[in-house]
């Protein structure tokens, strides 16, 4: 912070144009001592101005963006995340996840969040009953766990699961809503597996009645979210892995509101055999989701987050170097 009757330490500040207004943001945001930061915001800004000069952007246009933004800020609250779905609908979320946990072949693809996950689930014994929700259709899953490239199975990974119930509701989307459902935290046996009860799952429609809703519809896109269960996989020493799963041949299969279904993560339900439903309490022919996921260690990770960040940088022409697998700038 400068102080009064000092010498200021800023660049000059004057006769800015459109012609190099950006390079003396760029400039002035450059005395900040994190080059990580500085990095972000020098991109940042340069990408704003250019979309600003590309399209010619208008003051009433902008005007009404930060009206928008505003709004979206405004109905956020504890259990609404509106910020969250306005990213998701633009893509962005899925697309920093897959920047920042990048999959190889055989590894378990992510998905996204979402804005209805949240950090006090239940923690559940193995064979539990997630939902109570009496109109869905009962579904058991049954799944494992190994490590990508040793194929051995990963004991005590913390799992968080978390759906709707059969109207295409979050729990906390219920305003008298006395306890959780629908959700639970559980952790896979010595042999890598676990299973538990819920409803098999029901596409529904994204909250919609606010900003980003209002998006959607000028842009003449529907909000809907094809059938999925969404899970959270944790365990020290391992790459955190945000995923789903998704009902083969849902009607919204191919056209998800916030772009999360991928080829490797549909399933489709089969029905329990006598031997399953003797074996897992369940009704002989209802509803079995089984899947194996296949996790990465940190260390895997984190060798080919660099990789791709190397390969990104040469690609766009970007001089810089890595840290802790992110790029800055390059000044020496």
């Amino acid at each position: 912070m400068a102080v009064p009757g000092s010498k200021p330490t800023n660049p000059p500040m004057k006769d800015l144009t459109t012609e190099n207004i950006t390079e003396n943001t760029i400039l002035i945001n450059s005395q900040s001592p994190s080059p990580r930061l500085r990095f972000l915001l020098a991109c940042l800004v340069n990408h704003l101005h250019s979309f600003a000069r590309e399209t010619r952007l208008s003051t009433e246009e902008w005007s009404h963006a930060i009206d928008f933004l505003t709004s979206v800020g405004q109905i956020c609250s504890p259990v609404r995340q509106e910020f969250i779905l306005l990213s998701d609908i633009l893509g962005l979320s899925l697309l920093v996840d897959s920047i920042s946990h990048p999959k190889p072949e055989g590894a378990t693809e992510g998905s996204v969040l979402g804005p209805f996950h949240t950090h006090d689930p239940p923690v559940v014994e193995q064979g539990a009953t997630l939902s109570h929700d009496e109109q869905g259709e009962p579904c058991l899953v049954k799944a494992s766990i190994h490590a990508l490239n040793t194929g051995e199975a990963i004991s005590d990974v913390k799992i968080d699961v978390w759906e709707t119930d059969s109207t295409g509701h979050y729990d906390v989307q219920y305003s008298d809503l006395e306890h959780p459902d629908g959700r639970g935290v559980l952790h896979s046996d010595a042999a890598g597996e676990f299973w538990f009860k819920c409803i098999l799952p029901v596409s529904y429609p994204i909250p919609h009645d606010g900003p980003v809703g209002k998006l959607l519809q000028k842009l003449g896109r529907h909000p809907y979210r094809p059938a999925h269960l969404h899970f959270m996989f944790e365990k020290e020493g391992w790459d955190r892995l945000i995923t789903a799963l998704y009902i083969r041949g849902d009607p919204y299969e191919t056209s998800d509101a916030v772009f999360g279904v991928k080829e490797s993560l549909l399933v489709s339900p089969s029905p329990a055999d006598r031997a399953t439903a003797e074996k897992y309490g369940v009704e002989q022919g209802s509803a079995v989701l089984s899947y194996n996921f296949a996790l990465m260690t940190n260390e895997e990770a984190k060798e080919l987050q660099e990789q791709r960040s190397r390969e990104a940088l040469d690609k766009l022409g970007m001089k810089g170097k890595l840290v802790d697998g992110l790029p800055i700038e390059d000044v020496d």
